[in-house]
């Protein structure tokens, strides 16, 4: 072994305990990109992989009724390379041990063969036969909600008539990666089915003989997608058209596609938080130890050691840190990655294994490591081995110590021995003690970033469901009704209140932007459904005109005062301009209001409306729903607590799960910063300290002159760390907005505590570990020392 491998293991040894703390850092933020970024793409491959094999399409529109040979014509439009008609319809579920009532979509698929596009993935059992009344095949999720296996049935009004399923199989479909109803922006496995029927038995049960209503088609790579989604609109217009959409708009596709960009995001930031802290580290901590070796650097240059080869030396010891913190990084971000891909697992379904540790993941984020760990020491390095070897055997010039501005104005004179002489230090080394401040308060930053999920979630849920959406279930008509309809559900036993609505698919232009969205009359009493703000502000809705979504606002380039197209997609597809009269800045989806009664004069149509919110009685609940299950206009009922209560018994588990990560993370980091500030310090002052010892100080006194620098420095750190994180959560805030949802920025005065105590508990651990070495000060050496 060379001479210079052997100090190098004496010098990791000497300071085994910022080289662990360092370590851990940097295991943390390599966890952290690891895990997120085998995640992400375990998720991305196994959806591309899937839609692929499956044959997912890439534009889809449903309409009234069409013949069959209009498919056949919508495979001319150039760009189109399959298409498939099918019929969709909504059906009502009696669940057996389900009091609500759930409902199905019924999907038609060929009678013989795979359909062109779509195909679904058989799990169990088998696929139904056309000449055997009511077989259908189930998705997972519901089937697995109710155990249900082949061979179980479930009662359904189809076209106004009861019949009996019989579930043959259960399967999966590229459609429905997560299930989520319409209208509605949570899954609901308990209530909502996808089931696939025959499309013969589809065509008996309602009616569809020779036609379709749901068209599906695929393009060819390089097509103009939103051409063809013109031509189709175009096509199927005569037929009661409702839009056509592209893939990025379809629920589930969308759903997907925002959380891997929320991913994307978290794969990013909080690594280079965590990455940035660990250059930091390593800079103070090898600049300290080429202080404390200046005496070596020139010996071992006056032996004939070259510049380079002590370069190498000091950038290879960082490198065994930053090696031994990537190995630990690698492995923890792999348990992490297939721990989080199981979380997701539970929502997102496909059909093959989900994680994968793609090797590529792995050499990137060793590579950024060692690159910000490198660049965080070479200048340090290079100023170091510059120094000639007769001008580093000298002490280093001790610092200026001319007196500083407070003790020229005397203000010290107030101050005891101990704080006197903290002040004098930290107003000497004002570099030293800002750096050591962001170190501490970049820690606590991070350990608020890692409470936001929490804090952010539970006020989403309080004010979408506690003030704005108040209504204990919603209910759809199959087909918009005279609005008189609502006075035979008034006399509902178990009703307290009812109110309408109207709701239309609609295209909203301005320009030549555009956004096919769902346009909703509400009425002039609003205490069960309340549009309001992010502040909580209830929004007024002015007799004519569009309230419009922030969000919707932005897609579309608009301001207040612009005029839009409206092209409503159903009945006579009327087209009317409307001004916008007000924005609406609130925290899902993409939509736009109008008074119910406006609405009605645009569309030139009687007072009719499309659903309710009602408020039901405590423990009538049952005897409500058993009516709405037998009155014929009912195509749904949603059951907003209840379906939230469900989401939330699942989501709760990853969320504690993803939340335990990052607090833990943000836990090591804070104590490695706070120890290895207290490390550097105690090396900085070890010979001052026991020159204090020498003259008479007690270790008591000489612990509170260097602990309390530390605690003082802490002090001004948590402030600041607030503030650090707060502008975090923001710039966090902001990029995992999608058009679905935005996440608002609230902090709550417990995540801002949490943070505090545990910077505090690591400066006190800290400070205990370093008393060790007050208590063993070398007074003996301070003796025999030159200066």
């Amino acid at each position: 072994m060379r001479a210079l491998e052997r100090k190098m293991i004496r010098d990791l040894l000497h300071m085994k305990g910022q080289a662990v703390a360092i370590a851990s850092v940097i295991a943390c933020g390599l966890a952290v990109f690891v895990g997120a970024q085998s995640t992400l793409w375990s998720l991305k491959s196994a959806r591309d992989a899937y839609y692929e094999r499956n044959r997912f399409s890439h534009v889809f529109s449903s309409l009234k009724r069409a013949p069959n040979p209009v498919a056949e014509r919508a495979l001319e439009i150039p760009g189109v390379r399959r298409v498939d008609d099918r019929i969709v319809k909504g059906v009502t579920l009696d669940v057996p041990g389900l009091t609500e009532p759930a409902t199905a979509k019924l999907i038609s698929y060929p009678d013989r063969g795979e359909p062109t596009l779509n195909e679904i993935h058989l799990l169990v059992g088998r696929h139904a036969d056309p000449l055997r009344t009511g077989e259908v095949v189930a998705e997972e999720a519901f089937a697995t909600e109710h155990g249900f296996r082949p061979g179980d049935t479930v009662d359904a009004v189809m076209n106004g008539r009861l019949q009996t399923l019989t579930i043959v199989g259960i399967c999966l479909s590229p459609e429905y990666i997560t299930t989520i109803q319409g209208g509605s922006l949570w899954p609901d496995d308990r209530r909502f089915a996808i089931f696939w029927m025959p499309r013969r038995q589809m065509e008996a049960a309602f009616e569809m003989e020779g036609a379709f209503n749901d068209l599906a088609l695929s393009i060819v790579p390089g097509a103009n997608e939103a051409e063809v989604v013109r031509r189709v609109d175009r096509l199927l217009a005569p037929y009661g058209g409702l839009g056509a959409i592209g893939r990025d708009l379809h629920l589930s596709h969308r759903f997907v596609s925002d959380e891997l960009k929320q991913l994307q995001t978290m794969s990013v930031i909080p690594p280079s938080i965590f990455l940035g802290v660990a250059a930091f580290l390593l800079n103070v901590a090898l600049r300290r130890l080429l202080t404390l070796q200046r005496e070596q650097i020139a010996a071992l240059k006056a032996f004939g050691y070259s510049s380079r080869e002590i370069s190498v030396h000091y950038v290879s010891l960082v490198g065994l840190i930053i090696a031994a913190g990537s190995l630990v990084g690698c492995l923890l971000g792999t348990w992490m990655g297939r721990s989080m891909t199981e979380m997701y697992a539970e929502f997102y379904r496909f059909p093959t294994t989900l994680f994968h540790v793609d090797y590529r993941v792995l050499f990137a984020g060793c590579a950024l490591t060692f690159s910000a760990g490198c660049i965080g020491v070479l200048a340090a390095v290079r100023s170091a081995v510059r120094i000639q070897p007769a001008e580093a055997m000298r002490p280093e010039p001790p610092p200026n110590y001319e007196p500083s501005l407070i003790e020229r104005l005397g203000w010290h004179r107030i101050l005891p021995q101990a704080p006197r002489m903290i002040l004098r230090e930290l107003t000497r080394r004002p570099a030293k003690a800002i750096m050591t401040t962001l170190g501490i308060a970049f820690a606590c930053a991070i350990l608020i970033v890692g409470n936001f999920g929490k804090d952010a979630v539970d006020f989403l849920i309080d004010f979408q469901f506690g003030l704005q959406e108040r209504q204990d279930a919603s209910i759809s008509f199959y087909e918009a009704v005279p609005a008189r309809a609502i006075s035979s559900m008034r006399h509902i036993e178990g009703i307290e209140a009812i109110e309408s609505f109207r709701a239309v698919p609609a295209r909203i232009r301005f320009s030549q932007f555009s956004r096919q969205t769902s346009l909703q009359g509400l009425g002039p009493k609003r205490e069960l459904f309340r549009l309001l703000n992010t502040d909580g502000e209830e929004v007024d809705l002015p007799p004519d005109g569009l309230v419009l979504s922030a969000a919707l606002a932005r897609i579309l380039h608009l301001e207040v005062g612009d005029r839009v197209r409206i092209e409503v997609l159903e009945g006579e597809r009327v087209v009317r301009e409307a001004p916008v009269v007000g924005l609406v800045d609130d925290f899902a989806g993409t939509s736009a209001y109008m008074d119910i009664r406006a609405l009605n004069r645009l569309l030139r149509e009687p007072p009719v409306i499309s659903g309710a919110w009602i408020s039901i009685r405590e423990g009538a609940e049952e005897s409500v729903f058993r009516e709405l299950k037998e009155t014929p206009v009912v195509a749904g009922v949603t059951l907003q607590r209840i379906a939230v209560e469900g989401f939330m018994d699942s989501f709760a588990e990853n969320l504690l799960r993803m939340r335990l990560f990052n607090v833990t993370f943000a836990c090591v980091i804070a104590i490695g910063v706070v120890y290895n500030s207290a490390r550097v310090a105690l090396s900085e002052r070890g010979r001052e300290l026991a020159t204090l010892r020498v003259i008479g100080f007690t270790r008591g006194e000489v612990s509170t002159i260097l602990l309390g620098e530390l605690a003082f420095l802490t002090a001004l750190a948590i402030p600041a760390g607030f503030a650090i994180g707060y502008g975090l959560c923001r710039f966090i805030s902001t990029a995992l907005e999608t058009e679905l949802y935005r996440i608002p920025l609230v902090l709550n005065p417990p995540t801002f505590a949490f943070a505090a105590l545990v910077v505090v508990g690591a400066t006190i651990l800290s400070s205990l570990l370093v008393r060790r070495g007050i208590d063993h000060l070398d007074m003996v050496a301070v003796l025999k020392s030159r200066e």
